[in-house]
Parts: structure tokens; sequence; C-alpha cells
């Protein structure tokens, strides 16, 4: 398996998940709030298994696909805060899907959006794609509110996980645009 790269910014470090972020992911999506969103039924997945379950769910998308979902450290307290980065099951989803879940005492910290930027950095110098998508909750305004902060647009309704979703999008060019400014 090729290394799951490491990515900084000014507050973040994204890397590849340790068994031992289970206990800290299982409180993250443990939370109602958190959660709500995610996954196929919304429900709070609070223990240790699914933490282990979902770790190894990502890590297992890196070997394959080459690309995933990073754990989010917060560079000053070195904590797992959340994950960020790409999904993209070869079944039902909408697209090649750049996605954020945080630690809801991290809300409104621009940590979601700090951590999606570098990630579309990431993803347009390494990836092929001419686009990549973000399928959010229609509830979910927070969330459209990062992506529309990180250049993407509102692009259709669709469905991810066979609930629907709003599919926010950038493509290339359009990224490629937005970094020359």
């Amino acid at each position: 398996m090729k290394q799951i790269p490491t990515l900084t910014t000014e507050r973040l470090i994204l890397r590849a998940w340790r068994e031992d972020d289970a206990p800290a992911l299982a409180a993250i999506h443990g939370d109602p709030l958190v959660s709500r969103y995610i996954g196929v039924t919304g429900d709070p997945m609070p223990t240790l298994s699914q933490a282990w379950d979902h770790i190894a769910l990502h890590t297992g998308h890196w070997a394959l696909k080459g690309y995933g979902k990073w754990a989010a450290i917060e560079r000053s307290s070195n904590r797992l805060i959340g994950r960020i980065g790409y999904f993209h099951a070869p079944y039902d989803w909408p697209g090649l899907e750049l996605g954020w879940t945080l630690s809801r005492d991290c809300w409104g910290r621009g940590y979601a959006t700090e951590g999606a930027l570098a990630a579309l950095d990431w993803g347009f110098e390494t990836l092929p794609a001419s686009e990549i998508i973000s399928a959010i909750h229609p509830d979910n305004s927070a969330s459209m509110r990062v992506a529309e902060r990180v250049g993407e647009k509102r692009w259709r309704e669709d469905k991810a996980h066979n609930k629907p979703c709003i599919v926010f999008g950038i493509t290339r060019d359009e990224w490629s645009a937005r970094k020359a400014r």
C-alpha cells in the first residue's frame, strides 16, 4: 500500500488513521448532533467497535483507491477532532466526494474550511479528477456554507446511501482559477 500522505495547515494535521484514534472517534461519532447527517442511518456510533470499523473502512479506502479520509488533528492540542477527506464508493455514490466531520466543540472555528482547502489542493494536484463534489444532507446548512467557502457551487440534488443529498462541486479549472487569484 502506498503511504498515506500527511497534510499540515496552520492549525491542523491531516494524517493516517491509527488504532488508538478509536476512543476519540467513538466520542465524536457518539454525539447525536455530529452524527445526524452522516452514515447510512444518521444514528450515533458511540462504540469502540464502530469506531474501529470506521477507521478500517477509511484505511482500506486509501489502500484500494489511493485516496481517502484523513484523521484531523488539532495542532495546538494534538487531539483528534474529526475526519476530512475523500470517499467514492463504486456502487451508489454521486462522485469523488470531499467530506468533513468535526467534533461539536470545534464547530464554527474554521477548521472544516481550512482542512477542506488543503484536501482540495492535494486532490487536484494528485488525483486525475476533473471535478470534486461534496454530497451534503439537505438540512445541513453549516456544511453547505463550508462548501461555498471553499469554492464549491450547488450543482444538483442526488442520493448518497439511498438518501437525498445536495451535491456541491468544483471543477479542476474553477479550482485553478481560484488559486490564481
